[in-house]
């Protein structure tokens, strides 16, 4: 069975950082593009990041670029969002895809997608 779990949200102030992660299980995690999508407050699921399945290409939203960075460890099935320069407007429910299923394009969530996990940014 296809699990995402995500895992490293918290409340931080504006400027600061945080790191999540996603831990995969149940599908061949090193031969999947991977993503992350947030859902803020009372908006709709939004792609953030992109990587392919090595790992050695990376794509991100313009309103994060230059400030997170998305990163995988294909040995430990891990999928990570470096996250820097908060802002109050990164505050949303952040979740890790395959990117079938959230891309550039768009997101639609899935069974197996994980419960999210969630970032507060707030001095």
């Amino acid at each position: 069975e296809v699990q995402l779990v995500e895992s490293g949200g918290g409340l931080a102030q504006p400027g600061g950082s945080l790191r999540l992660s996603c831990a995969a299980s149940g599908f061949s995690f090193s031969s999947y593009a991977m993503s992350w999508a947030r859902r803020a407050p009372g908006k709709g699921l939004e792609w953030v990041s992109d990587t392919n399945s090595r790992g050695d290409n990376r794509n991100h939203a313009d309103s994060v670029k230059g400030r997170f960075t998305i990163s995988r460890d294909n040995a430990k099935n891990t999928l990570y969002l470096q996250m820097n320069s908060l802002k109050p407007e990164d505050t949303a429910v952040y979740y890790c895809a395959k990117r079938s299923d959230c891309s550039r394009v768009g997101c639609s969530r899935s069974k197996y997608w994980g419960q999210g996990t969630q970032v507060t940014v707030s001095s």
